[in-house]
């Protein structure tokens, strides 16, 4: 079985995210993509995201019919600071036959070495890294070589990873909920039934939100 690992805070999820993971699981022949919702995401200490309950429904919501996707709430559950290597090790002893990937865009590839325990880690997994075209198409490079020195040696044979060609979507979940906090349209950037949820409920129109 092929797990592809999507986290992320989905502040609110939107369609991009879908999109992304989507890409994903094609292009790796995903069985299955679990977003897993942070509960205070290590490089996001300065904002708190909105009532985790919340943000459980939206992503329901959104990959509600799509039977290759799932949620997973284990970084909720557990509490503080969602470090991926708790996360994962959890899912090998919950799935020891299973080959992890770990979704993530071209910038958190940049920054790797800088997150906890990044050799143990390649032990878990491999890193899907999504790339979006420039304007003529062509898919960037990615620099593999700092990441895949953090290998351990039984491993430095195998490809820490690969890139997976993704579309360019200028959606971010900071822009939506400033779009909500200013009673503007999201329509289109997040799945009808997330929309209705965030109306229905007044979210995001704190400016704390």
């Amino acid at each position: 079985m092929k797990i592809g690992i999507f986290g992320g805070s989905f502040d609110p999820i939107h369609n991009a995210h879908l999109i992304l993971a989507e890409c994903a699981r094609e292009q790796l022949g995903l069985d299955q993509v679990r977003f897993v919702p942070a509960k205070i995401s290590p490089l996001k200490q300065d904002r708190l995201p909105i009532d985790d309950k919340h943000r459980v429904e939206m992503v329901r919501l959104a990959i509600n019919g799509n039977s290759h996707f799932a949620i997973d709430t284990r970084e909720l559950d557990r509490g503080g600071i969602s470090y991926t290597i708790d996360t994962l090790t959890a899912m090998k002893t919950e799935f020891p036959e299973a080959e992890f990937w770990l979704l993530m865009g071209a910038d958190s590839l940049a920054d790797f070495k800088k997150w906890k325990s990044p050799s143990q880690l390649l032990e878990l997994c491999r890193l899907g890294v999504m790339v979006r075209p420039d304007n003529n198409g062509v898919i960037q490079d990615l620099d593999w070589s700092e990441t895949q020195s953090l290998l351990p040696s039984s491993l430095k044979d195998r490809a820490a990873g690969c890139a997976i060609p993704a579309p360019i979507l200028q959606i971010s979940s900071s822009d939506l909920r400033l779009r909500c906090r200013e009673e503007r349209s999201i329509r289109y950037q997040v799945p009808a039934s997330v929309e209705a949820y965030i109306r229905q409920h007044g979210l995001y129109l704190d400016p704390q939100g």
